[in-house]
Parts: structure tokens; sequence; C-alpha cells
């Protein structure tokens, strides 16, 4: 069974959003062990987002259902897209589709640029139309740099859970098992995560 492992590191020189902090580990010898300091964003790195993350209300991360971070979903390449995906880049392509994972041409990116790829408005109401139930991309946000939080609201005032700045550079489009766990910290608006994908057979 080969599992692929679409979370980025953490550590104190990754990529983080714009005017977030840097994670910083501090590790101390106690004589008979080790043990560690973390200091980060509960946005930093491969993370997932709340409802109360846009919302201010609703499910903290510790209460996102499992059943949307668990189970089948696709790999949809959208790299060709530039920097904004829209209801053309994905209608035709999510009809029986649970969670959703857009590969964009962002990832593998090391560096802040405020023209990464994000999701357009109508491309989240036809997500959220499809009854999806997860959504996940590999840039810094689900949403645009100027962005007025709108897309966010949409996915999370439906239920969708969003997973931000995966690590899809060596996966192909194609339909996966996904397990996302985030830490079960409580009353908070999100959490870094672990993210892994199993290979199905019979890709579309």
């Amino acid at each position: 069974m080969t599992y692929i492992d679409v979370t980025r590191p953490l550590a104190k020189d990754m990529l983080v959003y714009q005017g977030d902090l840097h994670p910083k580990f501090q590790q101390e010898d106690r004589g008979l062990f080790l043990i560690s300091d973390l200091h980060m964003s509960t946005h930093s790195g491969t993370h997932i987002d709340a409802p109360v993350h846009y919302l201010k209300t609703g499910q903290t991360i510790d209460q996102v259902p499992f059943e949307n971070l668990i189970g089948r979903c696709r790999v949809l390449d959208v790299s060709s897209a530039g920097n904004l995906i829209t209801v053309t880049n994905i209608q035709d392509k999510i009809t029986g589709v649970e969670r959703l994972l857009l590969k964009t041409a962002f990832s593998g990116e090391k560096h802040f640029t405020e023209d990464y790829p994000s999701l357009s408005l109508d491309a989240a109401r036809i997500i959220t139309k499809n009854g999806i139930r997860c959504v996940g991309i590999d840039s810094l946000s689900i949403e645009s740099f100027d962005c007025d939080g709108s897309v966010h609201r949409e996915l999370s005032k439906h239920g969708v859970s969003i997973i931000e700045l995966l690590d899809l550079s060596q996966v192909t489009e194609g339909n996966y098992e996904m397990t996302a766990l985030p830490l079960r910290l409580t009353g908070l608006d999100g959490s870094p995560a672990r993210v892994l994908l199993k290979s199905l057979s019979g890709r579309e």
C-alpha cells in the first residue's frame, strides 16, 4: 500500500502567508531526553480552515466532520488556469466528486507572491451546488490576496472544509483515497494538518 504525503514540511524557513509569523522551534536537551517548544500560526503550512475562520461562528477545527476529510477524492490539474480558477476550469470534471484537490502552477513554490492561484466565487458556488464536502488547493489560500472573504464564506456556510497550501507537485490528476487530519485544537479557527493520498485504480 503506497501513500503519497502531500503535506508541506513545517520548518522555520518555510513559506508563509504575508503577515503571518514564521514557525519557531526551540529544542532543549534535558539530559535523559529532548523536548521542543513550538510557536506557530493555526494556518502554518498545509492546514485546514474551520468555518469559524471567516464566518466567526459555527464549527471550530475540533468540530469539523471526519467524513469531510477522509475518503475518496479527485485531484484536478488546473495548472493551465493561471491565477484564477473559474467555473470553466472545473464544471465538467466534478460530477459525483465528494472531495476535490486543485493542483495549480503554484505547487512546490517556495516564495510568496500576491498573484498566487485562487478560486473564483462562481467556481466556489459550483462546488457547493455539487455537494462537495471538501476542497483543497496547493497555493497559499483558496481565495485571492485582495479578497473580501466571499469565497471562504460561500464554502464554509455550506459545510465545505477547506485545505490550503498542499504540495501536489508529485501527484497526477486522478482519483485517490484521502486522509486529512487536523490537530484537535479546542475552539480554534484552523490547524496544521497531515494530508495523505493513496492511489486508486481506474483513474479518470
